[in-house]
Order: C-alpha cells, then sequence, then structure tokens
C-alpha cells in the first residue's frame, strides 16, 4: 500500500479548497514521472509525453473545485494521461488501436527493497533482466500493479484488458522472474498450501 496516501489526499484538498500552488507543485513532482513514462508508453515521443503530463495537470489545476471529490487520485491522473495520449494520437491520425506490443516501459525500482529482503546484487540483476525481457505489455502491467501499486482491476480498467489478461499477464512474469532467479512459484504455493 502507498504510504504516502494520507499525504496525497492532504494535497489534493489543499489544491481543491485553498487553491495552495505549493501543494499543487508538491503533487506534480510525486506524479510526473510515472504519468511521462506512461504516455511515452503511447507516443513514443519524449517531448510529446511531456506536454501529455503538462496538458493532464493544467486542467487538474483548471477544475480544482473538483479534486477533492476524486477517490482514487492515481487512477484518476493515470487515466486522464492514457485518454490526453489517446487524443493526441487521433490528431496526428496514427491511432487505430495501438497493438499491446507497443507498450515501453522502464522498470525503475521494481519494487524490492535489497536491505529487507537480503537479495544480492546478482539476484537483483537477474530480476531486472527478467523484468526487462518481458513482452512489452507484460512488462506494463508489472509496473503498473507492482510499482505504481495500482490493482488488478484499475489497470483492466485503465489499459482497457479483461481483469483475466491481467492475472494472466501478471502470473507470466512472476513465472519469468521466478525461473530467472530459481524460485518455482508452484512448489512454493503448494508447499505453502501444505504447511496449513
Amino acid at each position: 500500500m502507498d504510504n504516502r496516501q494520507p499525504h496525497i489526499e492532504l494535497l489534493q484538498q489543499q489544491i481543491a479548497l485553498f487553491n495552495n500552488q505549493q501543494a499543487y507543485n508538491e503533487l506534480f513532482l510525486h506524479f510526473y514521472p510515472s504519468l511521462e513514462q506512461f504516455a511515452f508508453s503511447f507516443l513514443k515521443s519524449k517531448q510529446l509525453s511531456e506536454e501529455a503530463v503538462s496538458d493532464v495537470f493544467i486542467k487538474i489545476w483548471e477544475k480544482r473545485k473538483t479534486l477533492q471529490t476524486i477517490i482514487n487520485l492515481k487512477l484518476y491522473l493515470f487515466t486522464c494521461t492514457r485518454n490526453t495520449c489517446l487524443n493526441y494520437l487521433k490528431k496526428q491520425k496514427s491511432w487505430q488501436s495501438l497493438p499491446a506490443d507497443d507498450y515501453w516501459v522502464e522498470l525503475n525500482s521494481v519494487f524490492f527493497d535489497p536491505e529487507q529482503l537480503m537479495i544480492t546484487a546478482e539476484m537483483i540483476h537477474k530480476i531486472q533482466e527478467a523484468v526487462q525481457s518481458l513482452p512489452a505489455r507484460c512488462r506494463l502491467i508489472f509496473k503498473l500493479v507492482k510499482e505504481e501499486e495500482l490493482k488488478y482491476r484499475e489497470v483492466a480498467e485503465l489499459l482497457n484488458l479483461s481483469l483475466k489478461t491481467i492475472e494472466n499477464q501478471m502470473t507470466l512474469a512472476l513465472k519469468k522472474i521466478g525461473s530467472a532467479i530459481g524460485f518455482n512459484i508452484h512448489r512454493a504455493v503448494s508447499s505453502s498450501i501444505r504447511s496449513l
């Protein structure tokens, strides 16, 4: 769970109720890197991705009074970014339906904390290689679930995919990562079930 969520909600309230520009700037800085990378998965252009995310935040400021009614701001921002990107592509007349393999994403943290998990540098390298070798759509789904902490149904809604597809892609990702580090997921699950 995102331990910054209460702080994000406070920023949301500060912007909506008090037109607090400092809170707006902090919100922008918090979400910008993830949203820009997500936009790039659609637009394949750093400049257009930056513009798209800037457009999203301009609209957030223009409609700041309604900000306090948004329950899940992270999902809302990702959805706005997706819609803005699709509008850009429609204007360029280059959008029909973005093929799944055209998604591009680079995972930053892969959510692992080496000190907490006592993972060796070699192990981290194997995990990162496994993640980077995932098919593009699978890598994007893995990032949204594990790094951005979105729920499966939120990712399904965001990418216009079925919940089953998200589950299958996450299973594929975890199997590939597990085999890269010599960890058998099925064996671990069945042994943990036996120990119950």
